[in-house]
């Protein structure tokens, strides 16, 4: 619209000898026989080249002599008409002159780069997008690294918001959450964004200068491209033309896998969370449209898109292997390999009881890990074995309640698994929740006797204190005589030769000893506790008390509700 308005202004101040009328300008324009037309020096714009061709050469015969300041065939005298095409020159320009300055410059760049390396424009393309991310790694380890100190002092630092619906400002939250972060030397939280705030726009830079160039025709893309993608300005098209949305649609989805694959440790996600994995669904639902996105740009665009996102794939696969976070730096010196540290728990004592019926040293023998290093072990991947080595930590701490998500876990990886079951059934019971325990240790000891009476060490120590614990629960509900019959199981067991386990044994006859006592069997009671007096004299008290025919059901109840 603008060179029309420009044309009709300079119409309106021509002399008028030079008032034709604009309808025969479409008529020249359209003429069927132009002449020949010599070639210019300098590009224009194609306006105004196809114009100034009409302007050079007259469609009607004229003598040498006639006057050079006559009009020219289109009815303008040379001045008019010179400035006329000027102006329309002006108001249409080039495609460069559309351009943002950061696209001009970016494109210049690029030409630049292509005229000095000889390299043809997709390997121009293609050299230059791995140049920009490798520029951008610089950014991406220093946030890292910061990102890590966070880490280090997020368990010393008060939550940045209150929970919900705690009645607590967010604002004096937030403030006494900076000066605490301030007076530990904690990076800020906004460290974690720079890569993102880096990325994003030299990604969209990048993608918007060539796809500008394949679009306008840039010099040398329509033949600048390789194998199926000759023409860098065209559109995907033929069987062909399959391959590169494909392939942008594939990569994106993987990437959004790796991305998002992070560990969950507690068993109720918090609002961040359901928040991530909306965000997820969302990421994966763009791939439908991505695939079609791909057949609407050029193909000089999704050469960059491809390069770019197969970088990025190779980014996030190299930053989550231990030697390349070990190289950069990266790599958390204090977490440790739940796995690892099972299977050296394991050597040292192979049972999961505990010792002198206390719950503290039986976690104590199997592992005495430092708990805020366990709470940095990613659990992702993790089998029940590993799952149920985390959890241990917390049975000797009174942050018990800790250890039932990470029990859970287990129990939904593999609901068979009998260690996890016994403790879980044990956190349950030291919360007298009896119901729910007794049926966890029922539901091992089924398992555990299914075929018989196990003969592993490790499997004799879980039938052992399950029976034991199975008979407590069921005590505490007034369930004698089914309490009763749980510590029968255990009398009735082949005395074990390992010294923890035989322990073990002998608790569980002391607390048959007692059941019996109070049901007024006092001679079968005896016959069991000259068995444990046999290996634990300081038990002989009761012996006595009990063949003497003395009370002794305060004690025993005493000694039992101490286990």
């Amino acid at each position: 619209m603008g060179t029309v308005a420009a044309l009709f202004s300079h119409l309106r101040r021509a002399r008028p000898y030079s008032s034709l009328s604009l309808l025969s300008l479409p008529r020249l324009l359209t003429s069927q026989h132009p002449p020949p037309l010599p070639p210019f020096p300098t590009p224009h714009p194609p306006t105004l080249a196809f114009l100034d061709a009409f302007r050079l050469r007259a469609f009607s015969t004229r003598s040498s002599d006639d006057d050079e300041s006559a009009p020219d065939s289109f009815g303008f005298d040379p001045p008019v008409s010179s400035e006329l095409l000027n102006v329309i020159a002006d108001s249409s320009g080039g495609p460069e002159y559309d351009a943002v300055l950061p696209v001009r410059a970016l494109i210049g760049i690029l030409d630049s780069f292509h005229d000095f390396s000889g390299l043809p424009w997709w390997l121009t393309i293609v050299s230059s997008t791995l140049a920009l991310r490798i520029v951008l790694l610089g950014p991406l380890i220093f946030s890292l690294h910061k990102l890590k100190k966070i880490g280090e002092f997020i368990p010393k630092l008060p939550p940045p918001f209150p929970p919900p619906f705690s009645g607590k400002s967010y604002i004096r939250q937030f403030k006494f959450f900076q000066k605490k972060r301030k007076a530990v030397g904690c990076p800020s939280y906004v460290w974690p964004l720079v890569p993102f705030i880096i990325q994003v726009p030299c990604f969209f830079l990048w993608m918007g200068s060539i796809r500008k160039m394949s679009l306008d025709g840039h010099p040398g893309f329509d033949c600048g491209g390789a194998l199926w993608f000759q023409n860098l300005t065209e559109l995907s098209h033929g069987y062909s033309g399959f391959i590169f949305p494909f392939v942008t649609a594939g990569l994106h989805y993987i990437i959004v896998q790796i991305s998002f694959r992070k560990p969950l440790v507690q068993e109720t996600k918090g609002i961040f969370d359901l928040l991530s994995e909306y965000y997820k669904r969302y990421l994966d639902f763009l791939t439908v449209p991505i695939v079609f996105i791909g057949f609407c740009i050029p193909q000089g665009s999704q050469l960059y898109w491809v390069t770019n996102s197969s970088f990025t794939l190779i980014q996030h696969v190299c930053l989550r292997h231990p030697a390349v976070l070990a190289k950069l730096g990266l790599k958390d010196k204090n977490s440790q390999n739940a796995a690892f540290e099972e299977n050296g728990a394991s050597k040292t004592t192979p049972s999961p009881g505990l010792q002198n019926n206390s719950p503290t040293a039986a976690t104590k023998k199997i592992v005495s890990p430092d708990p805020e290093k366990w709470r940095r072990i990613p659990v992702e991947d993790m089998s029940p074995k590993e799952l149920t080595a985390l959890s241990i930590p917390f049975l000797s701490s009174d942050d018990k309640d800790s250890a039932i998500p990470l029990l859970k876990q287990a129990l939904d990886k593999d609901p068979e698994y009998v260690r996890a079951l016994v403790l879980m059934g044990r956190v349950l019971l030291l919360k007298h929740v009896n119901d729910e325990a007794k049926e966890y240790f029922e539901h091992a000891i089924s398992k555990l006797t299914l075929t018989g009476h196990p003969t592993d060490p490790e499997d004799v120590d879980l039938l052992i204190l399950s029976s034991q614990w199975a008979g407590v629960a069921c005590e505490r509900q007034g369930k004698s005589a089914e309490g009763r019959a749980h510590f029968e199981r255990i009398a009735n067991m082949k005395e074990p030769e390992d010294p923890t386990s035989k322990d073990y044994y002998l608790d569980g006859l002391l607390l048959l000893a007692s059941t019996l006592f109070d049901s007024g069997d006092k001679a079968e009671a005896a016959k069991y506790l000259r068995i444990v007096v046999a290996y634990k004299p300081a038990y002989k008290k009761f012996l006595d008390q009990c063949e003497e025919d003395h009370d002794i059901t305060s004690d025993l109840a005493r000694n039992r509700r101490e286990l």
